[in-house]
């Protein structure tokens, strides 16, 4: 799959041939082949079942958080001093080993060992993969078009589990264990293609003291009130939601047999990968605050109704939220990334992840717990009403950006 993008300010034309950077279309593939995870499908039931409650079973997931938060700053500056490149191979083995581990199974203890080898590979990757596509683009002064690759490249995320999820469904009939044996390919691909990326020219010019570093990203959030409230956003949205989705196969599995979990998460996959695919156009259109808020709302009512009156149709009626996850997820990402300073963009991506990860460790045990005595359906239907005060927040940024607006003419969305 290429990805070619009109040329900034000449509609209609392409870009000619070495023009878009060869780190585009390697990321492009190196997304599809990082979440070609044929497991996700079935991965809370198989922790359930191994741990033997729900509370345990999502603590594999907390483990993963756990892990990624602690190495998440210290992984983001490694990536600003010594290279996106070599970044994104550690993490690519750290995956591997992570479903090596899932694979073994048997124990709560092997699991939490694959937990965190993952959590240690999510952390290479959380500011690096995003700084990498900005710093590319920047050196042919495309930065203006950051928002149109990052959902490109991240549609290639959905695709690769949409994909996965009908391969995972079908084998997972039969077996659990080699639905995560047949995982370890694609990582063990996406190694392989870290080997090809470029170091991005912005990055290599860039060479500081660590510790000044991190002082400086730190001085950088403090003073930053807007990048404060998105990553209120983020760390809620993230947290809550992310435990929401890998929960659900639990509330679907009470509707429809096993073998159909893939093809409902094949066509959460599919819609979701759309939303990224054209959410660059959408965004520049109807700018990425206002994109991010429908998200929440539509997200919500949907989430509402599927919970609220369970039916066998729910999970049909879930997949249809997906479409606005792919175009929420790139608008909450092109805000964060212009609050973004260039030569610390990994740091404070990773800092961003990092409250994040601590948010969602935190949440989705007590969220298991809450499942363990009221049930799936009620926990769910929680989860929907706990994301409703960011409304209060996304009305907070409004507020900052109408200020700043007054303050400096020219500016549109944030943008300073």
């Amino acid at each position: 799959m290429d990805i070619e993008t009109p040329i900034s300010g000449v509609p209609g034309r392409l870009p000619v041939s070495g023009q878009l950077h060869r780190n585009v279309r390697l990321l492009t593939w190196f997304n599809f082949f990082l979440d070609f995870v044929p497991y996700a499908p079935i991965e809370i039931i198989y922790f359930s079942e191994i741990t033997g409650s729900y509370a345990l079973g999502l603590s594999i997931f907390s483990v993963v958080t756990i892990s990624s938060s602690l190495f998440e700053v210290p992984t983001g500056i490694f990536s600003d001093r010594i290279g996106r490149k070599r970044t994104m191979l550690l993490g690519s083995i750290c995956k591997i080993l992570a479903v090596v581990f899932y694979a073994l199974g048997g124990s709560f203890l092997v699991l939490a060992m694959g937990a965190l080898c993952e959590g240690i590979g999510r952390a290479f990757f959380s500011g690096n993969n995003d700084a990498l596509l900005y710093d590319s683009l920047a050196d042919r002064h495309q930065e203006s078009l950051f928002p149109t690759y990052l959902g490109k490249t991240s549609s290639m995320f959905q695709m690769g589990l949409a994909f996965a999820a009908l391969l995972g469904g079908f084998v997972a009939s039969y077996s659990f264990k080699w639905v995560f044996w047949i995982a370890v390919i694609p990582q063990t691909i996406c190694a392989v293609i870290s080997l090809f990326f470029v170091e991005p020219e912005r990055h290599r010019r860039e060479s500081t003291n660590v510790f000044a570093h991190l002082r400086e990203a730190l001085r950088h959030f403090g003073a930053n009130g807007k990048l404060r409230l998105l990553t209120i956003v983020s760390a809620v949205r993230n947290g809550v939601g992310e435990t929401m989705w890998q929960f659900e196969p639990v509330f679907i599995s009470m509707f429809w047999p096993t073998w159909a979990l893939g093809i409902v998460r094949f066509f959460s996959n599919i819609f979701a990968a759309g939303g990224f695919w054209y959410a660059g156009g959408i965004i520049k259109r109807f700018t990425a605050l206002r994109v991010l808020v429908t998200n929440l709302l539509f997200n919500r009512i949907v989430g509402i109704v599927a919970f609220g009156f369970p039916t066998v149709l729910s999970p049909a009626l879930l997949t249809v939220a997906s479409v606005f996850y792919g175009l929420g997820m790139t608008a909450q990402g092109t805000l964060l990334q212009r609050e973004f300073t260039d030569h610390q963009r990994a740091t404070l991506g990773s800092l961003n992840a990092f409250i994040g990860s601590l948010f969602f460790a935190v949440f989705a045990f007590l969220f298991g717990f809450i499942a363990d005595r009221i049930g799936a359906t009620h926990s769910l239907l929680l989860g929907e009403f706990i994301l409703l005060p960011l409304f209060w927040v996304f009305w907070r940024i409004f507020q900052h950006d109408r200020r700043r607006k007054s303050a400096m003419t020219g500016v549109g969305d944030g943008v300073r």
